[in-house]
């Protein structure tokens, strides 16, 4: 049994005898840069501009202030490019720059020295650094490499560091499992596989329902549970049954959480670029409600003109959730409609905590009354039809109750949302329109908004009684959209008067729905329905 700062591996493969390698090769390396932009020394990480990293390097470079560009950049898989193309190619020169970025990183960053940023031995820089540098030890035998990777191991197996139940202790059990496969240290192996069990339990439900509050993760945890079931059994361990069933169940998941345009729903800490780019296989369900907190449906499978929506309630905000609850998101006849205020980057910015607040969602506020974050809220009825659903959701975000219905109809598309608030409160709705959508007219409780031909109609009724009054701001406080990483767009938000009882109807694709409201009943467009949805 090695000791911890000790470790012996397998001889260095000779150069002109270059096999590839379990450590090298995978799908663990990122699009950008590439082996000849880090042979060129200019790296481009995280969709920022290239970074000239000169001859010696500055550990300590951060040149957008931007986190996750310090942690990508402090993860080293950059250098992994080069030694995956001296496998692939044999030219020693790869191999050579490899060995000397990665042994000057060790040499200037060790842990816990003066002048080492603390970031760079963060839970989630190690696990990720810890594959390019096995996959260097496949070809470089050099006691500076396994100390290295014998302290990133004691960190990865310190209990007070694990991120249990999060995509990061699912990285960091991958990490411990390969650093104790590679070096035969059966004890680090056994605790990755033990840990990863608890993890996966917590961090995807019974259902396949992630539960980071962020469905584009579901993509990102789905093929880090693959790598870790391929080391398992690469490692002579057998593959937990409930690691391999839940890994299953996320595949489902991820395509009711992908819209008919092939997308994921932006919800969380998702952008709308996200493209699930797997085969997840068609649900039997056009419609499913994941007790993690979401409701997805359509109006059905494969076609891009299908209707989509998402409604969120469930656990409080954490990890990479919004304040969105009772929130929804719908997209109709191949287009966005009602969007999420997105997410922008973790930047500890303003404009960061703004994405994360109610009133970047399309949510009801209580008029008078302190939001309390990190509330929990219940769905308490639905009703299932193929060509229309409806659900009621309630909380206590506000103090009081809060209890929005939303119906949609399929067909004749169309979605309603009714709110009100206990107690003779007051409501107001907060409603986020694709960026494309231009307000062409708003009057009489009746605001249209148009992209060329195509048109959209919000309607709002307080008890049968048509509500004006709506306010319209494009940028300001409340009119901004991230649809991508680091981007800000101006988009119309619709924010509605007060009243103790608001309905709005969202009619996509006309101007001039015919509606009338009595006796309990509204009808749009020859489609009726129950003034209180559900």
């Amino acid at each position: 049994m090695l000791a911890t700062g000790t470790l012996t591996g397998a001889p260095a493969q000779a150069a002109d005898k270059v096999t590839r390698t379990a450590e090298c090769q995978g799908d663990w390396l990122p699009g950008t840069p590439t082996a000849e932009d880090v042979m060129k020394g200019e790296i481009s990480l995280v969709g920022l501009p290239a970074y000239k990293l000169g001859k010696s390097i500055d550990w300590a470079a951060s040149p957008y202030r931007n986190r996750s560009w310090e942690f990508v950049f402090q993860s080293l898989r950059w250098m992994g490019t080069l030694v995956v193309e001296y496998e692939n190619t044999g030219e020693r020169r790869y191999l050579d720059r490899a060995t000397e970025i990665a042994e000057d990183w060790v040499a200037g960053n060790k842990y816990g020295a003066k002048g080492t940023p603390s970031y760079v031995w963060k839970d989630h820089p190690v696990s990720l650094r810890t594959q390019p540098l096995l996959c260097l030890s496949r070809h470089v035998d050099a006691s500076w490499l396994k100390d290295s990777l014998a302290t990133h191991a004691k960190l990865l197996s310190n209990p007070s560091l694990y991120k249990k139940g999060h995509n990061h202790g699912i990285d960091q059990d991958i990490a411990l499992m390969g650093i104790g496969c590679r070096y035969g240290r059966k004890d680090w192996a056994s605790l990755a596989s033990r840990r990863l069990t608890g993890t996966v339990k917590l961090d995807v439900d019974a259902q396949g329902a992630l539960m980071e509050q962020a469905p584009r993760y579901a993509v990102y945890v789905y093929g880090r549970l693959q790598v870790a079931m391929t080391n398992m059994k690469a490692c002579g361990r057998k593959v937990p049954g409930e690691i391999a069933e839940r890994a299953e169940a996320l595949k489902d998941f991820i395509a009711h959480a992908t819209m008919p345009n092939g997308f994921m729903v932006p919800i969380g800490d998702g952008s709308a670029e996200t493209e699930p780019k797997m085969e997840t296989g068609t649900p039997k369900q056009e419609v499913k409600t994941y007790r993690a907190g979401y409701v997805f449906g359509r109006t059905a499978w494969g076609k891009p003109e299908s209707a989509y929506y998402s409604i969120r309630f469930g656990p409080g905000m954490k990890f990479h959730g919004h304040e969105d609850h009772l929130g929804v998101t719908y997209y109709a006849q191949g287009r966005d409609i009602l969007m999420d205020g997105g997410f922008h980057s973790y930047e500890k910015s303003s404009y960061r905590y703004w994405t994360l607040s109610p009133e970047a969602h399309n949510v009801p506020t209580v008029v008078g009354a302190k939001f309390r974050p990190r509330t929990a809220s219940k769905l308490v009825d639905t009703s299932y039809g193929k060509d229309r659903q409806a659900f009621k959701l309630t909380d206590k975000a506000y103090g009081v109750s809060r209890t929005r219905s939303v119906l949609v109809n399929h067909g004749e598309d169309l979605m309603a949302v009714l709110d009100t608030a206990s107690g003779g409160k007051k409501v107001s709705t907060i409603w986020r329109f694709a960026p494309s959508l231009k307000v062409v007219s708003n009057s009489g409780g009746k605001v249209v908004l148009a992209d060329g031909k195509f048109k959209v109609t919000l309607l709002q009724f307080s008890s049968c009684d048509q509500v004006g009054g709506q306010k319209v701001e494009r940028g300001g406080r409340l009119g901004w959209v991230s649809p991508t990483y680091l981007s800000k767009q101006a988009t119309n938000v619709v924010v509605s008067p007060a009243a103790k009882s608001l309905l709005t109807v969202i009619v996509p694709g006309t101007d001039s729905p015919k509606v009338s409201c009595s006796g309990g009943k509204v009808t749009v467009d020859g489609v009726s329905f129950s003034a209180g949805l559900i």
